[in-house]
C-alpha cells in the first residue's frame, strides 16, 4: 500500500477500534500518511452502533454505550472531526434503572440503591473501611470493607460488574485497570451525550481524515522489525513496509502478533481475558412492558446487564442490548432475553449477536503494565488498546496519545508529510 506520492505509509496501524483510530488520527493530524488495517468487516471495535437496514434511521449501541464530558481526549477527536454541534443529550431515562432480584424488577435511581443495603452491616464496617487506602486492594476488598461483604456481594458487585460486562470483584480499586478515575470535566459540553446515528459517527468522521487510508477485512499474519522500520505480512502473504507501526488489536490477537518480540510477548501474555457474548434486540414500542430506563442489572443471572436505548427515545421502537456470560448458546440467550422482556422471538424486529474478548485486569495490573512499557522502551512500535489504563473509551484514547508521544520523535522531516495539507477541522 503506497500513498499518492508512491511511497510506503509513514505509519501502519493494526486494529481500527477507538485505540487504533485515535492513534492514527494523531499521527495523520501531524502530517504523516497512515494506513489503518482492520481484521473485521467494520471499523470501530468496541464502538459498535447497530443500524438495521430494515429500520432506516434507527440505531442502538451494541458495544460501548455512554460518553461523558470528562472524556477530554476523546472530545478532542470529536471536536476536530466537527461533531461538537451534533452532540445530543441523554434524556430522563438515564436516571432510572432496574435491579432484577428473584424474578422481580425493582425500579431505582442512584440514591435509592442505598436503600437496598443492610444499614446495620454498613454502619458496622464503614467507620474503619472508609478511611483505608485503595492502594493494592481489589474492588471486593475496598468496597466490601466499606459496606460489608454481604452488602457488597448482594448489591454492589452486580452493579460494578455491569460496567465492564464481567465480574469486577478482582479489579484493582485504583490506578491502571480500575473502573473509576477522576478527570476534569468540560463545562461547555453536555455531562453525558451521544450522537444521532450512535457513537459510530465519531469513527465514521475520523476515518475521513485525508491522511488516513483504511482497509477492513484485512487480517495481519505477522509484524517484524526491519532495517528501515517494520515489515508487516498480511494473511494473504502480501507485505507492507513502514517506518513506524502500531498494534491496536484485541489482547488475544496482540499476544499472537507479538511473538517475534519475546520479552514483550511474555509481558503481554501475563494479562488475563474474558469472553462476552452480546445480543441486541429491537422491539416495537408497544410490545415491551418495561418502563423507559437506562439499564437493568440482575443480582445473579446469565447476563451482566441489559442496556437500553431509552435515554435517546424513539417514537416507534425500543432497543435492548444484553451482555451475557460466555458459554450459552444463541438459543439460550434469546430465551433469557425474551423472559426478561416478556416477549416472543417472533416479536423481534431485529436481532444481532456479537462476541468480544475483553481484558480482565487484576490486583497486579500496574506491575504487568510496567513490564510491557519496559519492553517497549526504545522501540518504534506503539502498543495500545483497552488493556492498559482501563476499558473506557477515554482510557483507550489516552493510551494511544501517550504511545504516539513516545514514538513521534522518530518522525522524519516535514517533507515526509508531502501532500498532507489538512483541512482546518482535522488540525491538532
Amino acid at each position: 500500500m503506497e500513498n499518492a506520492a508512491g511511497a510506503p505509509p509513514d505509519l501502519v496501524v493494526i486494529g481500527a477500534g477507538m485505540s487504533g483510530l485515535s492513534l492514527a488520527w494523531k499521527a495523520a493530524s501531524e502530517g504523516l500518511s497512515v494506513l489503518l488495517l482492520e481484521k473485521e468487516p467494520r471499523a470501530g471495535g468496541c464502538i459498535h452502533s447497530e443500524r438495521p437496514a430494515s429500520l432506516p434511521g434507527f440505531w442502538f449501541e451494541l458495544g460501548a454505550h455512554t460518553t461523558y464530558n470528562s472524556y477530554g481526549a476523546f472530545l478532542s477527536v470529536v471536536e476536530a472531526a466537527g461533531l461538537i454541534p451534533e452532540l445530543i443529550p441523554r434524556g430522563p431515562a438515564r436516571a432510572k434503572f432496574g435491579f432484577l432480584v428473584d424474578g422481580e424488577t425493582k425500579w431505582l435511581s442512584p440514591p435509592k440503591v442505598l436503600f437496598e443495603l443492610s444499614w446495620w452491616e454498613a454502619l458496622l464496617h464503614a467507620p474503619l473501611g472508609i478511611f483505608k487506602s485503595k492502594r493494592g486492594r481489589t474492588m471486593r476488598e475496598h468496597f466490601g470493607g466499606i459496606v460489608g461483604p454481604k452488602n457488597y456481594a448482594r448489591v454492589l458487585s452486580p452493579f460494578l460488574s455491569a460496567v465492564p460486562s464481567q465480574s469486577a470483584d478482582e479489579f484493582p480499586a485504583e490506578g491502571p485497570g480500575s473502573l473509576f478515575k477522576t478527570r476534569p470535566r468540560r463545562k461547555d459540553i453536555l455531562r453525558s451525550f451521544g450522537f444521532e446515528g450512535g457513537l459510530q459517527r465519531v469513527v465514521d468522521e475520523a476515518l475521513k481524515h485525508p491522511n488516513i487510508r483504511y482497509e477492513t477485512g484485512a487480517p495481519v499474519r505477522s509484524i517484524q522489525t526491519s532495517d528501515d522500520g517494520f515489515r508487516i505480512t498480511r494473511e494473504d502473504g502480501t507485505e507492507l513496509r513502514s517506518r513506524l507501526a502500531a498494534l491496536a488489536a484485541p489482547l488475544n490477537v496482540a499476544k499472537t502478533l507479538l511473538s517475534p518480540y519475546p520479552e514483550l510477548a511474555r509481558a503481554v501474555s501475563a494479562l488475563e481475558t474474558v469472553s462476552i457474548d452480546s445480543l441486541g434486540i429491537v422491539l416495537p414500542r408497544e410490545k415491551c412492558w418495561m418502563p423507559e430506563c437506562a439499564f437493568v442489572v440482575p443480582a445473579k443471572d446469565s447476563f451482566f446487564s441489559c442496556v437500553t436505548r431509552d435515554p435517546f427515545p424513539d417514537a416507534s421502537y425500543r432497543a435492548f442490548t444484553f451482555h451475557f456470560r460466555s458459554g450459552l448458546t444463541r438459543e439460550e440467550r434469546v430465551r433469557r432475553a425474551c423472559e426478561v422482556l416478556r416477549v416472543n422471538e417472533m416479536d423481534f424486529l431485529h436481532a444481532v449477536a456479537k462476541s468480544v474478548t475483553l481484558p480482565s485486569p487484576k490486583r497486579d495490573h500496574a506491575a504487568h503494565l510496567a513490564a510491557i512499557d519496559a519492553a517497549l522502551r526504545g522501540t518504534k512500535l506503539a502498543l495500545t488498546g483497552n488493556y492498559f489504563d482501563g476499558l473506557s473509551i477515554e482510557d483507550c484514547v489516552l493510551r494511544s496519545n501517550a504511545e504516539w508521544e513516545r514514538i513521534r520523535f522518530e518522525r522524519r522531516s516535514p517533507q515526509r508529510g508531502r501532500n498532507s495539507r489538512c483541512p482546518t477541522r482535522y488540525r491538532a
